[in-house]
């Protein structure tokens, strides 16, 4: 009678460890599948992060050219080195909008005035309501958006050398 109570709990534990095993051992999809993309992006008009630009809204992505939605803040050390990769984009002719998420004035500035500019334009999202109605969870996070203002796709983290003609790839792809 003892006997079975033993081996119960160590067939039971063992079962666990080769279904752990087994999870661990199927390839990892690192790409999040977003649900905003193919989606429009949602209605919005932001005030400018800061003075002398221009702020950010729906309608500027909606003139059949694609282009970037930056989320970023000044707040942000991801943000700061994928900086002179968006300047790159920026010289290969990619037009960049940015979205300051929880950010003053003053921060936004002092941020593009050590790290460049490369938005056209710059919205301030000063409780985070478009980063989340577009489905963004952090920052950095960059989405290429069509000419009608269509999310086509979603770069999760600091953009790097190396995503750089990937995301050439999926703006000319937006264009087509």
């Amino acid at each position: 009678m003892i006997r079975w109570q033993v081996w119960v709990p160590l067939a039971l534990f063992s079962a666990f460890l080769g279904v752990a095993g087994y999870q661990l051992s199927q390839p990892k999809d690192e790409f999040i599948h977003s649900t905003m993309i193919g989606k429009p992006l949602p209605q919005f008009d932001l005030p400018p992060a800061m003075e002398g630009v221009d702020g950010a809204a729906t309608t500027n992505f909606q003139d059949g050219k694609p282009r970037l939605l930056n989320i970023w803040a000044s707040w942000c050390l991801p943000c700061i080195a994928e900086a002179p990769h968006l300047e790159t984009l920026k010289q290969q002719g990619v037009e960049i909008i940015g979205v300051a998420i929880r950010d003053r004035p003053e921060d936004v500035a002092a941020f593009l005035e050590r790290n460049g500019n490369p938005y056209s334009r710059i919205g301030s999202d000063a409780v985070s309501a478009i980063q989340f109605e577009i489905g963004s969870s952090g920052v950095p996070e960059t989405f290429v958006i069509d000419g009608k203002g269509v999310i086509r796709y979603q770069h999760i983290g600091d953009i790097r050398e190396s995503d750089v003609p990937m995301l050439l790839e999926k703006l000319r792809e937006a264009g087509e």
